[in-house]
């Protein structure tokens, strides 16, 4: 807030997905402003050359770089020209109190620190807003004083630089501290296309240190009452932001909103995400006037041209005067006075949507907001579905955007020198947490996993993997959590997830409940090189068997796993209630074979295999249990892979208790029904993408 907060955090959300960021050459340039007369220059080289150390060899050093920068500056005036950034620029207005005008032209900048601690957040669908031309300067106006404050500026700044496409024009009110520490700051920091302007904000306490303020901002809390009259007279419209908001969207489209403003309407405001101004908070609870709920000001759209017109000054003043004779004092500062004289004059506010200033703080109702922006997001989508359609919450899953963390423990992975290594693929929730322990002894190359956990559950899964030696051990497993979200386990998102972010040529898509064999890591990246996957559209295929035993003496070789499947301790995976899945691996054949062999697609065939990282995506439509291997294997099929059996390769799934989505599978009637028919409309998709290819499949499911 002003460099203060006011006791909450608040988060800006967007109301629109960038379409294009487009690409910028960052070249370095000499530019700075103007001070007493002086250039002060961007440069440390210039402020060098004055110094008594500075050598005849740094003299020389300087002077070719000044030839090169000269070219390069030649250069990039004719870009800048194409981009019409320095178009709309308008002086440094006084008005008096003091300013200084930092500009920031073509540099090089810190591409990675600019990314530094940025939130995305969620992009609205909502109505198309009026266009911002690409070249027309965004004006924004912060109330800064402090260290702290300081550094939230930075942090407010970044997330804006993120996603702006437009020139920017930072007008800061700031106090001695915030000037040194932000002037120097954006001197060193050569950011395109952006103007930053100081106003002495000392220089401004005589106008509202008469106004007794009870909140901790203090009197730097009251200064964007006097925006009108600090900033320069020909500047129409600014967008005024505490230093706790973090953008995640590009400004432009907030700026837009300007264009909706009608008839006096002059402030742009989001309504109290709280119950302050309701006056219920507590006992005697006291507030200052407000329209229902009131209007929070870490946001603020102002038009300051017609603000000055209507003698905004008088008008806020009488109404602080007037109010303060029973109020005594300010409890929120100008939150306060802006909201009284709203209440008197409700014609002046254009209320903006609540996720341009989705407030983070007790008492508030921003889970609300959070419910209405995440619909947005999948308005385009969900409005081509039908709401009445039995399957409609199967449908809309597959548009859910599910919150992910990437590497949430350290990960490292040195490649290997022959370009033959595997990564395991799976996917897991928390009940199956148990596994993870086994298979880092069964698989000693990279795994890839995803998490599907609540926010609690991640961290329940941060502490179990800080108590394990073989996890803390392991720094080639990647895990990456999938926040829950929506009534169903998306599978085939988990596993897309897993398989995006894998560091090798190849991978193993397994499943979580499965052991593979002992040295299956190092089969596998020989039979790489036997079967020339580099080169070949091959789907290489490790047979699946099971146990329903806990314990499991589990076979160190081929023939001790013959022998455990003849004594009935083992059987070929899931031969007694869906034979189907497994049965074209031919097991008959696998038990005598010494070297691979090809096998053909059948209906419903969902083996384990080993694929290049190139090969397709999981289909996002199957969720929960049924389809969703049968798909993927399918697709593999029509774009022509073959489907090679390993001889000597082997895994085995561990028994544990049936999964929800299996049990509401088998228990739910409807569940089955849109399944089926999600089946049907991924066989017609297939027909529609691969033509003649596809239509097989549609003859093997009616005949099996």
């Amino acid at each position: 807030m002003l460099g203060i907060c006011r006791g909450r955090r608040k988060f800006l959300a967007a109301s629109l997905s960038l379409l294009c960021i487009p690409a910028i050459t960052w070249i370095y340039l000499f530019s700075g402003s103007f001070e007493d007369g002086k250039p002060v220059s961007l440069s440390p080289l210039e402020s060098q050359a004055h110094s008594p150390r500075y050598t005849a060899s740094s003299q020389r050093e300087r002077e070719s770089l000044e030839v090169r920068m000269r070219e390069v500056e030649e250069e990039n005036r004719a870009l800048r020209r194409q981009l019409s950034l320095a178009q709309g620029r308008a002086p440094a207005h006084r008005r008096g109190n003091h300013s200084k005008t930092y500009s920031m032209e073509e540099g090089t900048g810190d591409s990675e620190n600019l990314r530094a601690g940025i939130v995305a957040g969620n992009s609205s669908e909502c109505g198309q807003q009026p266009v911002v031309e690409k070249c027309e300067t965004i004006h924004v106006a912060i109330v800064c004083a402090g260290y702290n404050a300081s550094r939230d500026v930075v942090t407010l700044v970044k997330s804006v630089l993120f996603h702006r496409r437009n020139p920017l024009h930072f007008h800061l009110i700031a106090d001695s501290i915030a000037e040194q520490i932000l002037a120097t700051l954006f001197q060193t920091w050569m950011v395109p296309a952006v103007r930053v302007d100081f106003y002495n904000a000392d220089e401004l306490k005589s106008e509202v240190s008469w106004i007794p303020n009870k909140h901790y901002s203090g009197i730097y809390g009251l200064m964007k009452l006097v925006l009108t009259k600090t900033l320069p007279a020909n500047l129409e419209r600014v967008i005024v932001l505490d230093t706790d908001i973090t953008f995640a969207t590009d400004i432009a489209e907030l700026w837009a909103v300007f264009h909706k403003f009608k008839g006096q309407q002059v402030l742009g405001l989001v309504e109290n995400q709280s119950d302050w101004y309701l006056g219920n908070l507590w006992k005697n609870h006291r507030p200052w006037p407000a329209l229902g709920r009131g209007y929070n000001t870490g946001v603020i759209l102002l038009l300051l041209d017609k603000l000055r017109k209507m003698k905004w000054e008088q008008m806020w003043r009488l109404t602080a005067e007037r109010e303060l004779m029973g109020m005594l004092s300010t409890s929120l500062a100008d939150q306060d006075i802006f909201n009284a004289v709203i209440k008197q004059n409700p014609f002046l506010v254009y209320q903006l949507p609540c996720f341009w200033n989705v407030q983070l703080s007790d008492h508030t109702r921003s889970e609300q907001c959070y419910r209405d922006v995440s619909d947005l997001k999948l308005q385009k989508q969900l409005s081509e579905l039908d709401e009445d359609d039995l399957c409609y919450e199967f449908r809309r899953e597959r548009f859910t955007v599910h919150r992910t963390h990437l590497y949430f423990l350290h990960y490292e992975y040195e490649p290997a020198a022959d370009s033959t290594d595997v990564t395991l693929v799976a996917q897991l929730s928390m009940d199956r947490l148990q596994m993870l322990e086994a298979i880092c002894k069964h698989w000693e190359g990279p795994i890839s996993l995803a998490l599907y956990l609540s926010d609690a559950e991640a961290q329940q899964f941060l502490r179990y993997a800080q108590g394990s030696e073989v996890l803390m051990s392991r720094h080639n497993v990647g895990y990456h959590i999938v926040y829950k979200e929506g009534q169903f386990y998306p599978v085939n998102l988990l596993r897309n997830v897993a398989m995006k972010h894998i560091s090798t040529p190849y991978m193993f898509l397994s499943d979580i409940d499965f052991l593979p064999m002992y040295g299956l890591y190092e089969y596998l990246r020989k039979s790489v090189i036997q079967l020339d996957l580099a080169n070949t559209k091959k789907a290489m295929i490790v047979p699946a068997f099971e146990t329903l035993r806990y314990r499991l003496s589990f076979p160190k070789s081929k023939a001790e796993l013959l022998s455990m499947l003849d004594m009935g301790t083992l059987f070929t995976f899931r031969y007694h209630v869906w034979t189907k899945g497994h049965a074209p691996t031919n097991f008959a054949k696998w038990r005598t074979a010494t070297t691979p062999y090809r096998v053909e697609w059948e209906a419903d065939f969902e083996p384990y295999v080993v694929v290049r990282r190139d090969c397709p995506e999981y289909d996002r439509r199957f969720v929960g249990f049924g389809w969703n291997k049968v798909a993927h294997i399918m697709e593999l099929d029509v774009q022509e892979y073959e489907f090679i059996v390993l001889p000597n390769a082997y895994m085995i799934h561990m028994p544990h208790a049936p999964s929800f989505d299996i049990t509401k599978f088998r228990s739910n009637k409807q569940y089955r029904i849109c399944l089926k028919t999600l089946k049907e409309e991924f066989q017609q998709d297939m027909s529609r993408r691969y033509g003649f290819a596809a239509l097989k499949y549609l003859t093997a499911e009616n005949n099996s």
